[in-house]
C-alpha cells in the first residue's frame, strides 16, 4: 500500500469516528467490489442562514480534485463540475496534510462566500456581479433540485 493510500485508509478512520453534521464522505467501490481509497462520494450541506441552506451538493473527490455531481451553478464551479479552490489545486495551496474534512468544509464556505478573484464559470460570475437578487434566485432553485434528506 503506498503512502497515499495509507494516509486515505486512515483518514476514513478518523472521518467514520468524526465528521461535521449533514456531511457525508466515503471511498467508491469499483465495479469488481473493491474500494476506491483516492476516490470518494461526498455530500456538502449548504450552511445554515444562507441561501445554500437546507440543500445538500453532491462531490466526487477523486484526490486532490473535487468535482460535483451534477455541475453546480456557482462562480468557482466549472460548467464541467470541478471546483475551483486553492487547497484542490496541486499548482497552489494543496498539500497531501490536508484532511477530506478541510476540503469539504472549504468547500461548503466558498458556496456561500464566492472568491471573486477566480471565476470558473462566466453566466453565475455575471450574474452574481451584477444581479445579485436574480442570482439568489437561481441558487434557491438549485437548493430546490438538491434537497438535504
Amino acid at each position: 500500500m503506498s503512502l497515499s493510500q495509507a494516509r486515505l485508509q486512515e483518514e476514513r478512520k478518523q472521518w467514520r469516528k468524526d465528521h461535521p453534521f449533514g456531511f457525508y464522505a466515503k471511498p467508491v467501490r469499483t465495479n469488481n467490489g473493491v474500494l476506491d481509497i483516492k476516490k470518494w462520494e461526498c455530500g456538502i450541506p449548504g450552511k445554515d442562514k444562507t441561501i445554500w441552506a437546507s440543500g445538500l451538493f453532491k462531490l466526487e473527490v477523486t484526490f486532490p480534485d473535487g468535482k460535483f455531481t451534477p455541475p453546480l451553478f456557482h462562480p468557482n464551479v466549472y460548467p464541467s463540475g470541478t471546483v475551483c479552490l486553492s487547497i484542490l489545486n496541486e499548482d497552489e495551496g494543496w498539500k497531501p496534510a490536508i484532511t477530506i474534512r478541510e476540503i469539504l468544509l472549504g468547500i461548503q464556505s466558498l458556496l456561500d462566500e464566492p472568491n471573486q478573484e477566480s471565476p470558473a464559470q462566466a453566466e453565475a460570475y455575471t450574474l452574481f456581479k451584477k444581479d445579485r437578487a436574480a442570482y439568489e434566485r437561481k441558487i434557491k432553485q438549485v437548493v430546490r433540485e438538491n434537497p438535504a434528506p
